[in-house]
């Protein structure tokens, strides 16, 4: 969970791991180094600061013991930054390395809609855990963008704070330990709803995150699934689409559906190792297909009315196309170690959702995991309004389909399996790898059960008459297993009744 104004304690200051929205300073930091990391941090996704524990051992000095020193360093915003940074503070009770008592000075920086610049002109951006200066051309492109960041702070129109839904502002601010009430949350955080005129005005931000329809307001906040018949897009007569899903709702509503319905959506095989274990592999990891989504709602240009977030499966490949062109210093050359947020607010939520652990990570790990599966890297490309990200599916959920099962969902037996066995025996293992608890009774219903109903599908094949013939005892079972053993196939561990079986091929 991301810390938050006023519950901050010694403790997690300490322990916090330094990155995109954290960093630790000793007390000894010249002002100049300090004012890069307070506007490194609002020229991105903001952050805090804490000053007074060494950023290297995490020893804990203090500000105490200086008073003039804590005067300059409470003045570091508004002195040596163009323009200055909106930050607030406190002061965290802590005892020092000499055992006394002392406190830590802590900044709460707000990612900003302006570019902010030190005393020397330069202009610093946080990646990671670093504050990276920025070229002539970095700078303008991430003053651009900035600009592109008021969108989310614009009002729509006719909205009130009636729109919002405060039972689940309730909820948000009860995750991230804020205790006043839902209402006093909106009015006094991010400007998520303002009073101009006597009238309520609610931020497009406010609506995404807490509307109870936003799409009645902002129709193209929404994501889009298609599913295409083969390896193209074809339009008119041609037209391969055959599956087309609309998710509405708000911004952790729509992610969380979309996310949902993807997963039912990417075949997968299920199989018995050579080491005797059971294991699943999906078209696409669980985390690439979760990511792609996150990414594309979380950065989307909003300001972009005239189409949603599409996510498009082929037979070879997941598309995701976002609208929006990459943001602030990011390319698709560098999209891998580079983070910068056009919807920092949105950011900030979705973060504290926990749907990465921080922030840039994401695109990072999606390369790796990738990486085992498949031969083609996820792929990124920059149209004039759309970024369209590519992952390429793992061809093995097709292999070694030997037993004529179907792909999706498929138990697959090792090529070592005897090819003497009968089909009511590959019934037994198949059965005992899903559940090696399986007694010899509860085989015997299972498989007559199961008899029972293929005994009713006209089109059966003779090959399979074994398995038609209706009730199985469980002696027959027995003999089965016994079999089994023999061939030193399986083998059984501990007692008859709260046993399991064991693979030995």
């Amino acid at each position: 969970m991301r810390p938050t104004l006023g519950c901050m304690t010694i403790e997690q200051l300490i322990s916090l791991e330094e990155g995109q929205t954290f960093d630790r300073k000793s007390s000894r930091i010249a002002l100049s180094d300090l004012a890069v990391v307070l506007t490194a941090m609002a020229n991105a996704d903001g952050g805090i600061v804490a000053v007074g524990i060494s950023d290297k051992m995490r020893s804990v000095e203090g500000v105490d013991n200086d008073l003039h020193k804590l005067n300059e360093l409470l003045r570091v915003p508004v002195d040596y930054c163009q323009p200055s940074v909106p930050v607030r503070t406190e002061l965290v009770p802590c005892v020092d390395k000499d055992n006394k008592p002392n406190h830590i000075l802590v900044f709460h920086i707000e990612a900003s809609a302006v570019l902010h610049a030190t005393q020397a002109d330069e202009v610093y951006v946080r990646i990671g855990d670093k504050s990276k200066k920025l070229s002539f051309q970095d700078r303008t492109q991430l003053m651009y963008d900035k600009g592109m960041r008021y969108y989310e702070d614009m009002p729509v129109a006719n909205a009130t704070i009636n729109d919002l839904d405060l039972s689940f502002v309730h909820e948000y601010c009860q995750r991230i330990g804020y205790t006043k009430s839902a209402e006093e949350y909106l009015r006094e955080n991010k400007g998520f709803v303002t009073r101009q005129d006597g009238q309520d005005r609610v931020s497009v931000v406010a609506m995404l995150l807490f509307g109870k329809r936003p799409q009645d307001f902002l129709p193209c906040a929404r994501v889009r699934y298609i599913r295409y018949d083969g390896t193209e897009e074809k339009v008119g007569a041609q037209m391969n689409v055959i599956k087309d899903v609309m998710f509405e709702g708000n911004i952790l509503q729509v992610t969380q559906k979309a996310i949902a319905y993807l997963d039912t959506q990417v075949k997968e095989r299920t199989f018995l190792g050579h080491d005797g274990l059971f294991k699943t592999i999906q078209e696409y990891p669980p985390f690439v297909r979760q990511e792609l989504i996150v990414n594309a709602v979380t950065h989307r240009d909003y300001s972009i009315t005239g189409t949603d977030i599409q996510v498009k499966l082929f037979d070879d490949r997941l598309v995701v196309e976002s609208p929006g062109k990459l943001p602030g210093a990011v390319t698709v050359d560098n999209i891998r170690h580079t983070h910068f947020s056009r919807n920092p607010k949105i950011a900030a939520f979705m973060r504290d959702y926990e749907y990465v652990r921080e922030f840039g990570e994401g695109v990072d790990r999606m390369y790796r995991e990738l990486a085992n599966v498949s031969d083609r890297p996820i792929s990124y490309e920059q149209s004039f309004f759309m970024l369209r990200s590519t992952a390429y599916r793992n061809a093995e959920v097709d292999k070694d389909d030997r037993i004529g099962a179907e792909r999706n969902n498929a138990i697959v037996l090792p090529q070592d399996i005897p090819p003497q066995l009968t089909d009511r025996q590959r019934k037994v293992l198949s059965m005992i790898s899903m559940d090696p608890t399986l007694s010899s009774r509860r085989l015997s219903e299972l498989i007559s059960q199961e008899n029972s109903q293929e005994s009713s599908q006209e089109n059966s094949q003779e090959s399979s008459q074994e398995l038609r013939l209706g009730h199985i005892s469980e002696r027959t079972i027995k003999k089965d297993l016994s079999v089994l053993k023999k061939l030193g196939i399986i083998r059984h561990i501990g007692a008859t009744k709260n046993g399991h079986w064991e693979m030995i091929k």
